[in-house]
């Protein structure tokens, strides 16, 4: 008996497994820093935890729309309408998180064979998820010199007739990166004479840093680019709402009924107690959300300038997300412990075995030469972690 081809292609998520290993050592009493997780270590804000029990106590426990509940595509609708996005709550459906609402996007537009253009350094998952759907990933490689941020240039040189989306994520999972409205519109530009789609990863939009830098979404420049865009968001990181699993998908109403019909026929309607969290997380207090998001910018801060201070790393600040992407190339080549450095990975594994420090090889986003540290975690654990890397570099340097 053979399992699909296809199933046994797809890779455990790279971050998930370092982050689980992390987990599993500092439970058999090992002392691990874990820089690997993309995950806030705040507790979901108050508000949002009261609106789910009332919801419980309501007993809000029953089937809802498959698409997710009305009022819930409404608040959406509402928040979209703050980056310059008109949709209505029926070009939205609500997902069992951003990594659910991606795979719907890509199953309702790619048949087999087509190809779908990654600019690296990516989200581990994209590649995983293109091939479960039959897709070909066509990876992008950028430039640290354009601050790993695709050109239309690039994408106009990997274009071929099989090409029917690209994904583009503002701000970066792994690098912070934020694409500019000049820059989005280059690309939008590209896609609409192309006439392909756009799946636009919009997850830590309201995680910006700079004064002088707002988020754009690509579907927001004008009505053509508007129609061909998948826009990918959901509460996760913003609201530290991962284990409620509340991702969502807004889209032309045509792809959006596709959309629907998928996930009527996969998961149904995400958990309904979950969904009124939702709400509250959208239409409520906000100051706990504005408080993390001070707190996230004084870690970047942080961190940024204790790497900076460590010889032989380095890396570019960070504009959003909660990551530093650290260039380590300097660090190759040299013996550690009886291992020969050849690549990011050994890095992280010497880190991991002999200090006590994960973090996540750059393999896993499709480049050499970095790791990511998330800083989604304790000024403790950041000021501990980064003098453990100090340390590292020292004593084998």
């Amino acid at each position: 008996m053979k399992l699909s081809d296809m199933a046994l292609g797809i890779r455990p998520s790279s971050t998930l497994s370092i982050s689980a290993e992390a987990n599993r050592r500092k439970a058999e009493g090992i002392d691990i820093i874990n820089f690997s997780a993309g995950e806030p270590d705040f507790n979901t804000p108050e508000n949002i935890k009261q609106a789910a029990i009332r919801a419980i106590n309501n007993n809000f426990t029953k089937y809802t729309p498959y698409e997710g509940i009305y009022e819930l595509r409404t608040a959406v609708a509402e928040e979209l309408k703050t980056d310059g996005l008109e949709y209505a709550p029926e070009d939205i459906v609500i997902s069992n998180g951003s990594k659910h609402a991606l795979k719907n996007a890509l199953s309702a537009i790619i048949d087999p064979g087509d190809k779908v253009i990654v600019p690296a350094p990516y989200w581990n998952s994209y590649i995983d998820i293109i091939n479960m759907v039959y897709g070909v990933p066509e990876v992008v490689q950028t430039r640290k010199q354009n601050l790993f941020k695709v050109t239309a240039a690039q994408l106009e040189s990997t274009y071929d007739p099989k090409v029917k989306a690209v994904i583009i994520n503002s701000p970066n999972n792994p690098t912070g990166m934020v694409y500019s409205e000049a820059e989005l519109k280059e690309i939008a530009a590209f896609a609409v004479e192309k006439d392909i789609f756009v799946i636009s990863d919009e997850i830590y939009k309201r995680l910006i840093y700079s004064r002088h830098l707002k988020h754009t979404s690509i579907a927001s420049l004008g009505e053509e680019i508007k129609k061909r865009t998948i826009v990918i968001d959901g509460l996760s990181k913003s609201y530290s709402m991962t284990g409620w699993r509340v991702g969502y998908t807004a889209s032309d109403r045509k792809i959006a009924d596709v959309i629907a019909n998928i996930q009527s026929n996969s998961t149904s309607n995400i958990n309904s107690i979950a969904q009124a969290a939702a709400l509250e997380a959208l239409r409520g207090d906000k100051s706990e959300v504005t408080a993390m998001l001070k707190e996230f910018q004084h870690r970047r801060d942080f961190i940024a300038q204790r790497i900076s201070d460590i010889p032989l790393l380095s890396s570019i600040l960070p504009k959003g997300a909660f990551y530093m992407f650290v260039d380590v190339s300097k660090l190759l080549g040299a013996t550690v412990r009886g291992t020969l450095l050849k690549d990011s990975r050994d890095v992280a594994n010497v880190l991991l075995d002999s200090y006590g420090v994960a973090v996540v090889p750059s393999d896993a986003f499709g480049v050499d030469n970095y790791i990511r540290i998330s800083y989604a975690t304790s000024m403790r654990d950041i000021v501990e972690g980064t003098n453990r890397i100090e340390k590292f570099v020292k004593q084998n340097y």
